[in-house]
This record gives C-alpha cells, structure tokens and sequence, in this order.
C-alpha cells in the first residue's frame, strides 16, 4: 500500500491595474504585444519601480491565511532564459518573502477538516505566453511583468480529493478578498502540482514529480491520479529509480497522461541572487492596518449563515464556495422569503437551467430580486410551485417580470373555497365508485381526487385547498 504525498504551487495574478514595475495596463485579450514598454520589454537602461497596491494584496491574503505578513521582504533575481521572458530572468522573492507561514483548512463531506500548512505567498513577476501554430511559434508579453503571488503550500495533502478542496478554498478566498479574478480559462489562476509517493508508515519523501499549469478543478484531479498510478506502476515493476526523475510533466487530457517536459531545475540551477535595481519593500503600519481589515470570508459567511438562517451546513458551503452565488442567494432574501426555499430555487431549478442553457450565475437571465419574488409567490400561495417552474421557464427565454408572467400564463392559483367546491363536487360526482372505495378505507384514492381536481382547475386550485375540501365532502 502506498501513500500520496501532494504539495501545490498556485499562481495567481493580481487585479491590478498596471503590471508589477511599470505602468502598463494589464488588461486581457488586448492586441498582441499592445501593453509594453520599455521596463517589461527589458530594454537597456529602463529601471522597476514596484507596484505599492501589490503589497496592499499581499497583506489581505496574509490576512487571510492567518500567515505572518512580513513588514519587510526583499527582491530576487531568478536567472533562466525563455522566449517569452525578454530579461532572461524573473524577478522573485527567494530569501524573504511578504507572506510566509500561513494556513488553510479544507472541509470534508462528512463534516472533518483538515489543516494544509502554508509555506509562503512571495511576489513575482508573470512572463509572457507563447503562442504556437503548427510550425509557427510567436510571442505575446502583453502579460510580462503582470504581478503573481504564488501561493505555496507544505507537501500535506494525501490525495487527489485534498488537492481540489485546497484549490477550490483557496480560490475562493482570494475571489471573496477580490484580489484576483482568479479565472482558471483565461491563466490568472495557474496550478502547479508536486507529486510523490512512499509505502504508508514511510515518513521519507521521495522524488516528486511536478506537473505544470493545469487550468481546471477537473483536469488537476485527473492529472493527479494519472501521476499516481505510473509512480505506483514503476514501483510495483521494480523500475522506480529509472522511470521517476525530478522533472516536470505536462498533463495530456486527450490521451489521460502525463508527458515528460523538461527536467526539474534545483534552486542552484536558477543563480539567485538579491535583485540590484529594487529597494526593500516595506509594508508600513498604517498599510498593514488598512489592509488587514478583510471583507467576510467563505468559512466566516457560512458560519453566519448557519446562525442567522438556520441553513443546513450543506447548503451553506454549497451557497458560499462561490462569491456571486452567496451574492445571489442573500439579494433573494431580500424580498423576505425563507433561507430553505431560496437554497432550493437557486441551487436546484436556477442553477439546474442555467446549466443546461450554457449561462453561470454571473450572465443568468433571471436576476436575484427575480427570482426572490418568484419564491414569494409560492409561499403567499399567488401560484403554486409547479407554475412557478412554468414561470421561470418563460423568463429564461423572454424579458419580462414575475407578476406580468403568471397573468400572461393564467397560472395565479384559485384559493377561493367556492370556486374550488363546485370543480370538486363534479369531480366526486363523476366518481361513485371511488367514493365508495375512498369510504371502505381505501385512503390513498385522495390523491386520485386531488389529481382530477387539479387537472380539472389546470393546476390552478390551490392544493391545500383542495385536500382540505375533498376531505371535508368525501367524509
């Protein structure tokens, strides 16, 4: 038997507005090669200035990770030479970084959690992106020089299902602090995994193996148990010292393999050495008082949650794994309707829809207030929760509000006791035999009643209404 031994390295690119030691933009999917200067093309003579904002970022994850947030961190040089890296080295933090020592625990299904310790969070500079058409390969360093916080954590996860609980807290947090915008498509939230493997009760760690940039939840899980199953093969085969090298492997969804990349450099290959062009960076005690006051994070909100709203644990971490969707949730009970219905509306039929459609609860065609109001036509029994389906359904597809759909589609509920006495009276007309059954003993035909009923009035009656009328004649 043998145990895994997994260690992340997450990058994540800052929201700044300009890049990490100049001021160009650093926007997305701008003209190729748009966004540069003279500093992060590297030209002779162009110096750094660091970007202050970047440490205000640097607090808040700190803060967040309960890490020590070092009031001051120094700047190295990381020597290696890439196309897509015009200085041929990579300006890092090796010795001090600002975030070290930190922690973050992930939560299992089964209400246990587990605390993954966290190295260090150290600033660096992202280099550009190479881009390769058939035998054509060209640069964009539109993204050089754009500020990354790469995120380190201990060698403490034990599987590939720790792994993905990390990543998913850890990405959450840093949407909640609004620090990156942390989108795994578009690269400013990059994965790096360090796996090995050891016979269980063997505290030794032996050779990892890294895979490279894997940009989703589902491919790091694949990646993962793939790596796992070949050390473990080797090992079993008796070739594991031949086989598994330090090196780094790219992950191929296509054919479910890791492919060897390159061999995995030691610190020594890279040639640190303390960055000449930057001063220290000091974080001040009136920047760290500022920034350490962060907005509410997952594990805070789903607590308060819990208290406030009496929510199944489940559905709370459900709710608040994701900023826009705990956003949602709490805009819908704004319009004053139960915690348990609103979790029921936007997790299952909401969510359900936007999924089958192609949307996210970012661009959903039904807004929070929308949606809220529709639950509250359910619980003050306007409709009822079957037309509620049919009301949501049309404004999927059309723009138009929750009132002015249930009187197109003729959905308000008939709650009136007369209205609903004459409709069961045809129906227990129609049904002498059943009656007599019903009578006999035969308790289960109410259902039979209140489905006629129901077919009867085209699903307008009020149901309770309905069950309490056929009782009381039916009797």
């Amino acid at each position: 038997m043998f145990e895994v031994v997994i260690g992340l390295e997450v990058h994540t690119q800052l929201n700044t507005k300009t890049k990490l030691f100049c001021d160009c933009a650093t926007s997305f999917n701008h003209k190729q090669n748009s966004n540069t200067c003279p500093t992060c093309l590297a030209l002779p003579g162009a110096l750094p200035v660091l970007n202050k904002e970047v440490l205000h970022k640097s607090i808040m994850l700190g803060t967040a990770v309960d890490a020590t947030v070092n009031r001051t961190s120094f700047f190295d040089r990381k020597s290696y030479f890439y196309p897509d890296s015009p200085s041929a080295y990579q300006i890092t933090q090796l010795y001090t970084p600002v975030v070290e020592h930190g922690t973050l625990v992930i939560d299992f299904e089964d209400g246990t959690d587990k605390s993954i310790r966290i190295n260090r969070a150290h600033i660096e500079a992202d280099a550009g992106k190479n881009i390769h058409d058939g035998e054509t390969s060209r640069v964009d360093l539109n993204r050089a020089g754009t500020p990354l916080l790469e995120i380190v954590s201990e060698p403490d996860m034990r599987s590939a299902e720790e792994a993905i609980l990390y990543i998913k807290k850890l990405h959450s947090i840093v949407r909640y602090l609004d620090i990156s915008d942390a989108n795994m498509q578009e690269g400013s939230f990059r994965v790096d995994v360090n796996v090995s493997i050891r016979p269980k009760g063997d505290e030794k760690l032996y050779t990892r193996v890294e895979i490279k940039n894997i940009n989703s939840f589902r491919f790091i899980q694949k990646a993962i148990e793939v790596e796992v199953q070949r050390q473990i093969e080797a090992w079993e085969d008796g070739v594991y010292e031949q086989e598994i090298s330090q090196e780094t492997r790219l992950y191929d969804q296509v054919k479910q393999e890791t492919r060897s990349m390159r061999g995995k450099e030691e610190a020594a290959d890279y040639r640190y050495f303390p960055e000449p062009d930057l001063l220290k960076a000091i974080i001040t005690d009136e920047m760290f008082e500022k920034y350490s006051k962060i907005p509410e994070l997952p594990d805070e909100k789903r607590a308060r949650m819990i208290s406030e709203y009496g929510m199944r644990a489940y559905d709370a971490s459900v709710i608040t794994a994701d900023l826009e969707m705990a956003h949602f949730f709490e805009a819908m009970l704004e319009e004053g309707i139960s915690a348990k219905n609103a979790v029921t509306w936007l997790t299952v039929e909401l969510q359900g829809r936007l999924n089958k459609g192609g949307h996210n609860i970012t661009n959903s065609p039904v807004d929070a207030a929308s949606l809220g109001l529709l639950v509250k036509r359910i619980e003050d029994k306007t409709i009822s929760n079957k037309a509620a389906k049919e009301v949501l359904d049309h404004m999927m597809e059309n723009d138009t509000d929750v009132d002015t759909t249930i009187d197109k589609l003729g959905l308000k509920q008939v709650s009136d006791s007369g209205a609903i006495e004459k409709i069961v009276d045809v129906i227990i007309e129609a049904n002498p035999d059943k009656v007599e059954q019903y009578k006999g003993g035969k308790e289960k035909l109410l259902g039979f009643f209140v489905g006629q009923v129901m077919k009867a009035s085209k699903g307008s009656a009020n149901p309770q209404a309905v069950n309490e009328i056929l009782k009381q004649k039916l009797s």
